[in-house]
């Protein structure tokens, strides 16, 4: 796909914030009309930039109480079977494959801290695990593809590191 311009990148932007508004919508948002906007998210659609819509369900409300981040390090003979497990195990969110001393990385949702530590154990059979409550999740930026770095904060000249 050829560059995003600013507009694009305000229309991913208002689409990951709010996925079911309207072309016209949409277009009032970023000074377009509505057929100018529809184009636009169709060609986004088309190019495989905005793959899909989804609901974003809350897990408290599900009576999903305790969100955990667990850690598995394994090896390439135990990866396919703990990714199986993964896709059977329906308080595992999503798997992340990492670099680094772990190799896969699980966000679960468990009711209670029981079907918790059954996951955990279940896991535990592919390799060493490391598990983590989160205590809170705040909420994700869009991606827009925007390139612009945020400049670190630099030491002043002369200071001893």
């Amino acid at each position: 796909m050829e560059s995003l311009d600013r507009i694009d990148r305000d229309i991913l932007a208002l689409l990951q914030a709010e996925g079911r508004l309207t072309g016209a919508e949409v277009g009032r948002r970023v000074g377009l009309s509505q057929p100018a906007a529809s184009a636009r998210i169709q060609r986004l659609e088309k190019s495989g930039v905005i793959t899909g819509y989804r609901a974003v369900v809350d897990p408290v409300a599900l009576g999903l109480n305790i969100h955990a981040v667990v850690r598995l390090r394994t090896t390439h003979a135990q990866l396919a079977r703990a990714l199986d497990f993964a896709s059977r195990t329906p308080e595992v969110a999503s798997v992340l494959r990492v670099t680094g001393e772990d190799c896969l990385i699980f966000e679960v949702h468990c009711p209670q801290a029981g079907r918790l530590e059954e996951v955990v154990d279940a896991l535990a059979r592919y390799g060493p695990v490391t598990t983590s409550l989160v205590l809170r999740a705040y909420p994700g930026k869009p991606l827009t593809g925007t390139t612009t770095a945020t400049r670190c904060p630099t030491r002043p000249a002369g200071r001893p590191t």
